[in-house]
This record gives C-alpha cells, sequence and structure tokens, in this order.
C-alpha cells in the first residue's frame, strides 16, 4: 500500500473494531507465532491443549497483552514488517475510548432494537474481534476436512463457502499458502474477500504480490 491508503486502513480498523480494537503490532506477531509454532504449546491460541474455547481465549489474551506490553519478549524473526502508529494507537487502546464505543453501540440499540432479548447480542458487538478470532482458531483447527493432510498442524477447513468468517475458516488452506491472498484452494471452495481484494489491487488501492496458486 501506499503510504496514505496504510494510514487510511489503519484507522478504518481502528474505527471497524470499535470496543474490540487489537493494536496491529501485537496482532501481527501473534500470527506469526501461530504459524510458526501451529497447535504446539508455543502456539499463542491453539485448540488442542484446553477443554473449552473461553480458557483459550484467556491465554491468548494474556500473550497479547505481554507482547502488546513488552512483558513477554519476542523474537526478532517476528518483530519486523508491520504498520505502527503510536500515536493513534494511544488514542484506541485507552479504555475511555473502548467505553465511547460501547455507549455508541447501546445508543444504537436504544434506537433501533425493537425487542428486549436483543440487548443480548451487545456482549458479540463490545468483543466482535477476540470472537471472532476465537470462531477462527478453535473450529479452523477442529473441526472440517483438509485438502493438505501433510501439514504438520491440526488445522481444517470448517466451511466450503465461508461467508460467515468471510474465508478466514479455510484454515488448512491458509496455513499450507500463508501468503497466499485467495484462502479458498479448491474449484468449490468461495473465498468471498478475494474478489475485492482484486478489485482494490485493480483500483491501485492496494498491490498484490503474491496471486501464485500453491
Amino acid at each position: 500500500m501506499s503510504p496514505f491508503w496504510e494510514k487510511f486502513w489503519y484507522v478504518f480498523t481502528w474505527f471497524t473494531q470499535g470496543s474490540s480494537y487489537l493494536n496491529a503490532r501485537a496482532y501481527a506477531i501473534l500470527h506469526r507465532m501461530h504459524h510458526a509454532y501451529s497447535d504446539t504449546e508455543k502456539d499463542p491460541h491453539t485448540p488442542h491443549f484446553f477443554k473449552e474455547v473461553f480458557t483459550m481465549m484467556m491465554h491468548t489474551r494474556n500473550i497479547y497483552n505481554g507482547v502488546h506490553t513488552g512483558s513477554i519478549q519476542v523474537e526478532p524473526k517476528f518483530d519486523k514488517n508491520y504498520p505502527e502508529y503510536p500515536k493513534m494507537d494511544k488514542i484506541a487502546d485507552h479504555t475511555i475510548t473502548r467505553l465511547f464505543f460501547a455507549i455508541l453501540y447501546i445508543g444504537f440499540y436504544i434506537v433501533f432494537a425493537t425487542h428486549w432479548w436483543m440487548y443480548l447480542l451487545l456482549p458479540i458487538h463490545f468483543l466482535m474481534g477476540p470472537i471472532q478470532g476465537a470462531v477462527v482458531n478453535w473450529a479452523g483447527h477442529k473441526y472440517g476436512y483438509r485438502n493438505f493432510p501433510d501439514e504438520k498442524d491440526h488445522s481444517k477447513n470448517t466451511l466450503i463457502v465461508d461467508f460467515l468468517m468471510l474465508g478466514e475458516l479455510f484454515q488448512n488452506n491458509h496455513h499450507h499458502a500463508g501468503a497466499r491472498p485467495n484462502f479458498a484452494a479448491k474449484w468449490w471452495e468461495i473465498d468471498p474477500v478475494y474478489p475485492i481484494i482484486k478489485l482494490f489491487d485493480k483500483l491501485k488501492i492496494i498491490k498484490l504480490v503474491n496471486l501464485r496458486v500453491v
């Protein structure tokens, strides 16, 4: 991306994540650790050492906080090549900012909710980022099929047409070719985000550097 588009998407990501904003550096490092040590004891979010998803989420949260605050030492090979905007992150990570977004969500429900039970969905909006990560890393490493059985982890493709997690549940495909922008690998699989990525490439918003089918 150009410097302009990098800054634009950085701010846009913060705005859309809202109360569950994740720092780009810490998230990138955890994702790299996950690929390097997938489904081993060094994996920050594997389901295979926990009885249920909430314990895994708390374990991931502790590692994320440790990486973000510097209390966990990061291997140099993981700690590079990511965007950083400390001033914006200081605002985005602040408790007051997260509470501001939470108030916005509550206000939206007050205006548009038509039944009381709809308010029960608010916790999902407050914690959308961690919930998405929990679904992908729990289901994507426990349930489904494998196009690439030689991968040394337990990654699986949970859904054939993954509109639920926008392609993220093609975990076996993704672990086989981590840099490939299209998470679908077979002709009958559909990654709904890939056409948007190609459109952005044609519009010069991004530049695709790896279209290779593996």
